[in-house]
């Protein structure tokens, strides 16, 4: 109950003072680097610190067996204030910066990454709203998520197209003052569990149309007539996350749901991106620090030939590097955060810090399984759990792959000015 009184009061009475610190941190963006967090950039970062340690550790392994949606950790994010963090005050939100927004996910994914995505996917889901919803749009849709623990979901991969974005089936038909649309959605994070979606579909006919003018974004209320959601995937990991297939048949959205105008949804779609795979990044690296810590204490307490594993040059050094990486895709995340709170665009920074922190999360679990040997090949021991997990940060949000395309063209972009 203190922690949570301390959201509540603290955090958002403290709303403005942090917009105002954010604003200062612009005035005095010319003074140099700083590392150094602020006293309240710690307490959010303490509040779910704790969060994950006290209460989603202990319960991480039962939810990864059984694959239940985490609903008491969901309502007991939301009540400490640890979910819809950057929604704008405007809408009841918080409107955290993206920097103190990704602190917190990385705690939450040092707990338990299934409970991060789930809780992550809702960012992802309002981020279209938050950067191209009119105010009425916003208020609706956004602030009923401040109200109650509500789930949302980002409704836009399909069976044949991932990332070919541009390969979309989906359509939407104007008639009247609706849209019907009619298609076929896969890999929803959050699918069973929305309140509402964010649905990328086609609203021009024209195959050669470019996807910068051919698709359109809507905001879709889940409860709506014509929508089946299909069965729960069982995945390799992050199993208490909730992943489905959505179907559209003759599905009546109002026209007051599309975002901006007709053609613009591409844009938003990519550019909610930018704003969210920082956090991804954030949580790909809470679990990288998890894999290291509990290396770290097996290779301090198991022995071998007389001395603690870690007394070994060859733990010791598989130790080094992946103390290493962790600390390097922190500040790619960290950087990539950073822009966006100056108010730059950050696509080139965020495509390194998803690509780079997705691969070094691979990397340190599979170098934790390794360390604990036999031990870390069976699930009594959690690192397994974390391999498991890992896989999916080089795959969602836009692939390892799809990354270094984003980051050469980016680059390339720089020697053709």
């Amino acid at each position: 109950m203190v922690l949570k009184g301390i959201v509540r009061c603290s955090w958002r009475a403290q709303s403005t003072s942090t917009q105002l610190d954010s604003a200062s941190q612009r005035d005095h963006s010319g003074t140099g680097f700083c590392f150094e967090l602020t006293e309240q950039q710690k307490e959010f970062q303490a509040t779910a610190r704790k969060f994950a340690r006290d209460e989603i550790i202990p319960v991480a392994a039962q939810y990864d067996k059984t694959g239940e949606y985490p609903v008491p950790l969901i309502k007991r994010a939301w009540e400490l204030g640890l979910m819809n963090s950057h929604i704008p005050e405007s809408c009841g939100g918080l409107g955290l910066s993206t920097f103190d927004s990704c602190l917190i996910t990385e705690e939450i994914a040092y707990g338990c990454t299934g409970i991060q995505t789930a809780i992550e996917a809702n960012s992802l889901g309002q981020m279209p709203v938050i950067i191209a919803g009119n105010e009425k749009q916003q208020k609706k849709y956004l602030g009923r998520m401040t109200e109650e623990p509500l789930m949302c979901a980002y409704c836009v991969t399909e069976p044949g197209a991932g990332s070919d974005v541009a390969g979309l089936k989906t359509r939407a038909e104007k008639k009247g003052d609706e849209y019907i649309l009619n298609g076929q959605k896969m890999w929803i994070t959050n699918g069973g569990k929305a309140n509402w979606y964010f649905l990328l579909a086609r609203t021009n006919p024209d195959p050669k149309a470019s996807a910068g003018k051919a698709f359109t974004g809507f905001i879709v209320e889940a409860d709506t007539p014509g929508i089946q959601i299909g069965r729960k995937e069982l995945n390799m990991g992050q199993r208490c996350s909730d992943t489905r297939g959505i179907t559209f048949e003759d599905v009546r959205v109002p026209a007051e749901n599309v975002l901006i105008a007709e053609g613009a949804g591409f844009k938003i779609a990519m550019g909610a991106f930018d704003k969210t795979r920082p956090p991804v990044a954030a949580g790909a690296v809470g679990l990288a620090q998890r894999a290291l810590d509990e290396a770290t204490k097996y290779a301090l307490e198991r022995k071998t030939f007389g001395k603690p594993i870690a007394e070994h040059q060859v733990v010791s050094f598989m130790l080094a590097e992946m103390a290493m990486k962790v600390e390097i895709a922190r500040m790619a995340y960290q950087r990539s955060a950073w822009e966006i709170d100056v108010g730059r665009r950050n696509t080139y920074y965020a495509s390194i810090a998803k690509a780079y922190a997705g691969d070094i999360a691979n990397q340190n679990a599979a170098d934790a399984v390794q360390i604990f040997g036999g031990n870390g090949f069976n699930s009594e021991y959690p690192v397994e759990k974390l391999m498991r997990d890992a896989k999916i940060y080089q795959i969602y949000e836009g692939t390892a792959q799809i990354q270094r395309l984003v980051i050469a063209r980016e680059h390339f972009a720089k020697f053709k000015v």
